[in-house]
């Protein structure tokens, strides 16, 4: 597995949706918190970001160029339709579907841009998503249909804004780069807000050309200054990939260390990387049966965890009891 989209799928999906994974739980009715990158009349009147940055220095070569990825999640309203009636709740073939919220990732890339074309000012990148639907027959769980007329509709609404993407020069054969994220959407209220948000967004950087990052976090004595006077807002840039590697950047909403790893002992995404996996497996495997259908009818990825929580075999389990690692090597 690629080490860098791990762990940008992480916190791509920090705190997508919370334990108890219900659609009940009040916690999961005002979610899309973390990262997010709102519309700036709704961001501005309740003190929430609607642009963020990152500064990271780089060593540049005479052919040196940079490639920035934005991902963030755009929140789809999924509806239950029985026929050509929207409905809260449908029973089909011993199984509940409910309307809730879903999300769509979205991905964009800049291109490799140089750093001569950086030098010379922002390179802007759009971002429009425009609005759109789609169906989905609704199945039973084996994936066989004769669930007549009933479906899923999914609908997004807009997402507009840019990527800026600049540098200037830091030290000899040292540049500094600056890539900002704005959302010019012009939503006010919260639920349209969201629908217009960035949600979880972030930043991955790659350099090329022989170009190699400087780490933020434990940069060279030689440029300590210089990493010392990088702005960020929203954005904490790490360097991410191979241990070792200085070719990738991923500035995210989560303080994370340099050359982040996802622990081998992982069963899999629980969305809630601030709790201990253990006890959140156990907590799954405690729900009674409601519960457990609730679970499975909020969200078809609250559905996968809670069928991979009870695939899990004892040994998998102990595993998530504690590692101990030496912190002065690559043990992973």
């Amino acid at each position: 597995m690629d080490r860098v989209r791990a762990i940008a799928d992480a916190v791509l999906y920090e705190g997508y949706l919370l334990w108890p994974y219900r659609r009940s739980a009040l916690k999961n009715r005002r979610r899309w918190t973390i990262g997010g990158v709102y519309p700036r009349r709704y961001a501005e009147r309740n003190n929430d970001h609607w642009t963020v940055y990152a500064e990271f220095l780089l060593e540049a070569a005479p052919k040196s160029d940079v490639e920035v990825t934005l991902r963030f999640l755009h929140a789809v309203h999924r509806q239950v339709m029985d026929g050509d009636t929207p409905v809260d709740e449908l029973q089909r073939a011993g199984e509940t579907h409910m309307t809730w919220q879903e999300a769509a990732e979205r991905e964009l890339s800049s291109g490799r841009i140089s750093v001569r074309r950086m030098l010379g000012g922002p390179v802007r990148i759009p971002v429009a998503v425009p609005p759109g639907t789609d169906e989905e027959p609704i199945t039973d769980h084996g994936g066989a249909g004769g669930a007549g007329e009933a479906r899923f509709v999914r609908s997004w609404e807009r997402v507009a804004g840019w990527v800026d993407v600049s540098a200037e020069p830091a030290e000899d054969g040292v540049v500094r780069v600056r890539v900002e994220v704005v959302n010019s959407g012009d939503a006010e209220e919260h639920d349209d807000a969201v629908q217009g948000g960035m949600l979880s967004a972030h930043v991955v950087a790659r350099a090329g050309g022989g170009g190699a990052f400087v780490s933020c976090t434990d940069p060279p004595e030689r440029l300590a200054g210089a990493v010392a006077t990088c702005e960020r807002d929203g954005l904490w840039p790490v360097l991410a990939g191979e241990r070792g590697g200085h070719d990738t950047v991923l500035a995210a909403p989560i303080v994370l260390y340099d050359w982040p790893q996802v622990a081998p002992e992982s069963p899999g995404d629980l969305f809630d990387g601030t709790e201990i996996d253990r006890l959140l497996i156990l907590s799954v495997l405690s729900l009674t049966e409601d519960e457990r259908r609730e679970m499975a009818a909020t969200d078809p990825k609250a559905r996968r965890i809670l069928e991979r929580c009870g695939a899990l075999s004892s040994d998998e389990l102990l595993a998530l009891h504690g590692t101990l690692r030496d912190p002065r090597r690559d043990v992973w």
